[in-house]
């Protein structure tokens, strides 16, 4: 890098040191412009965290701080726009973040089942056990209202995120194979999370299997689909699309957990804080459960790492969209998008430590 661009991060980390302190300055003294500030604060230590190896894993996050900061403070202004609800916008744009998915998938990758089948099944059962799980626990040991909990189940019956093939990546772990984990967890998705949902959170809202299986058809199966016959055909031959779909998709979730906070906005004030909580142990066990029964199984420490990945980062953006297909996404979505706010977080802390430690 040189020395003009490295002092342009500079001079916008410093900025965003500089609105960070005028946010807490405004908050303390009770001046209006508190919010303002913040997503300052956090859009310019986005785009500062592009110039460090180290912190640039971080800038997705902060931008989905900025987002949710101003959905926080503005939620009128996330509700329609010239009449249109802007909440029908969460199937297309996660259709949108699928394709994105689907065209960097190859079929020639799952060829590694029958390669080396032990720590593929292994990452694959362990994220569709020990996640509904955990969300099982936390939601019936926590006196939440019955959209919430079902919520926080909902996230626990989800396919890994693709964000898990970022961090394996970063952490020295096993790219194919977390690759492949995310893709087969993802195509069994259809079957497994309305299956999943039936059994553990049927008694908190009604689940209807085939309709839930037909929103994960629609929000995922098809789009991925999609972005194969693109992987086939057409990839490579425009370049300026190739580059723009990644873009588009981390935008496109953004969004969504903008949304998705401005809809929850009233709960979120009210059980914030405890959800956030709740959220965080969500995620560290899936880790931590993950890493530790693929060392018990005696898989190697690369892929045990990729699997604790797989199992404890979860597709946030699917779970906001079936939410919202059922009507929940006030509640129920409410829980994904803090979700995957926090797994962005805590993953990259843990795959720069990993990956020093290579």
């Amino acid at each position: 890098m040189n020395k003009s661009k490295s002092r342009i991060f500079q001079v916008l980390l410093g900025a965003g040191i500089v609105a960070g302190l005028a946010a807490i300055i405004c908050a303390v003294s009770g001046i209006s412009g508190a919010a303002i500030c913040l997503m300052a604060c956090f859009v310019l230590l986005a785009l500062g965290f592009q110039g460090h190896p180290i912190l640039k894993g971080f800038s997705y996050t902060l931008f989905i701080f900025a987002a949710s900061t101003y959905a926080l403070n503005y939620p009128e202004h996330l509700v329609a726009y010239q009449g249109f609800p802007l909440k029908k916008l969460v199937t297309p744009l996660l259709i949108i973040t699928m394709f994105g998915m689907g065209i960097h998938m190859n079929l020639g990758r799952f060829v590694e089942i029958v390669k080396s089948p032990k720590p593929i099944l292994a990452g694959i059962f362990c994220h569709y056990l020990i996640m509904p799980g955990i969300g099982m626990a936390l939601a019936m040991s926590t006196d939440l209202p019955p959209e919430i909990a079902a919520g926080i189940i909902l996230v626990g019956c989800s396919p890994s995120g693709v964000a898990s093939n970022v961090m394996a990546y970063i952490s020295g772990g096993n790219l194919a194979l977390s690759v492949t984990v995310t893709a087969i967890s993802t195509l069994l998705a259809p079957l497994v999370t309305p299956l999943l949902m039936k059994l553990l959170a049927n008694q908190l809202v009604p689940i209807d299997f085939w309709d839930m299986f037909w929103h994960i058809m629609e929000i995922v199966i098809f789009p991925v689909i999609a972005g194969l016959v693109y992987n086939r055909y057409a990839y490579g031959k425009q370049k300026w699309l190739d580059e723009l779909l990644p873009i588009l998709s981390m935008a496109s979730i953004i969004f969504i957990v903008a949304l998705t906070v401005s809809a929850g906005h009233n709960t979120l004030l009210t059980i914030g804080w405890l959800l956030i909580l709740i959220v965080l142990v969500h995620n560290l066990l899936g880790y931590f459960f993950g890493y530790k029964i693929s060392k018990w199984m005696g898989i190697n420490e690369q892929d045990s790492r990729t699997i604790a990945f797989e199992v404890g980062l979860q597709n946030a953006g699917l779970a906001t969209g079936i939410a919202a297909k059922m009507g929940y996404i006030a509640t129920m979505g409410l829980v994904p998008g803090i979700f995957g706010s926090m797994q962005n977080i805590t993953a990259s802390i843990i795959a720069n430590w990993w990956g020093r430690n290579k």
